[in-house]
């Protein structure tokens, strides 16, 4: 069995890169390349009709939705997360919709606040603030949540998802980095620091130019092929 994941470098694809990596699943790789918007291509959106990344080719589907590509990935290997029927599904899928259809949206306006409300400066910043005090909720309530939501050495989904969305609030969107410090979320930095030694993680840091610790000191990534934005 071996899955073919379309993605660019540094995006929600880094996440199902390491969900691959981490399963141990053959898998190859097809650039999007943001920088020639490939991925509002007629030939991209036959495979992904919204025209966003990642996009997994599987044997027998095509699968997009980030939380969508997770859930089908552990209920077909396991690893990454409980299988249907194990007594703490309950919560694996609670969080992983609360990072799915709550932080991840959240997250989205803070870059892209244009598509929600156009190009007034004023409306942009709104909801760019909005979406930070948003975040920080959200941030807060994972932090409290630690014991039940996330793995402990083996890494899960969630812990992949939370990981790369912490980094990306780190490194892009507005220059005001003020409104977010890992290091005051002690049960976060743990586990951006578990993920920095992560053998997956070495992997993505060769194929995506993620730097020397891509979640406890994130930098902006240096790609061997391809554009982050």
């Amino acid at each position: 069995m071996s899955y073919v994941l379309h993605y660019a470098p540094d995006n929600a694809s880094l996440i199902i890169r390491l969900a691959l990596d981490t399963i141990g699943v053959p898998y190859s790789t097809v650039l999007v390349d943001r920088s020639k918007q490939e991925q509002r291509s007629a030939t991209y959106r036959k495979l992904n009709p919204n025209g966003l990344i990642p996009t997994l080719e599987t044997p027998n589907d095509i699968l997009f939705e980030t939380g969508a590509i997770l859930l089908w990935l552990v209920d077909t290997h396991g690893v990454i997360g409980p299988k249907p029927g194990e007594v703490t599904r309950a919560d694996f899928l609670k969080w992983l919709f609360f990072c799915a259809n709550t932080v991840h949206p959240h997250m989205q306006l803070l870059f892209y606040p244009d598509k929600l409300i156009g190009n007034d400066p004023g409306l942009q910043r709104a909801v760019t603030e909005g979406a930070q005090r948003a975040l920080m909720r959200d941030f807060a309530i994972l932090e409290q949540a630690a014991n039940q939501a996330f793995g402990d050495d083996a890494p899960t989904a969630i812990d992949i998802y939370v990981v790369c969305m912490l980094r990306w609030c780190a490194i892009y969107g507005p220059d005001n980095r003020d409104w977010f410090t890992l290091a005051d979320n002690p049960n976060l930095f743990h586990i951006c620091k578990r993920a920095d030694a992560w053998p997956a993680t070495e992997i993505a840091k060769r194929a995506e130019g993620l730097g020397p610790a891509p979640f406890t000191a994130p930098q902006r990534p240096k790609p061997p092929e391809g554009s982050a934005l």
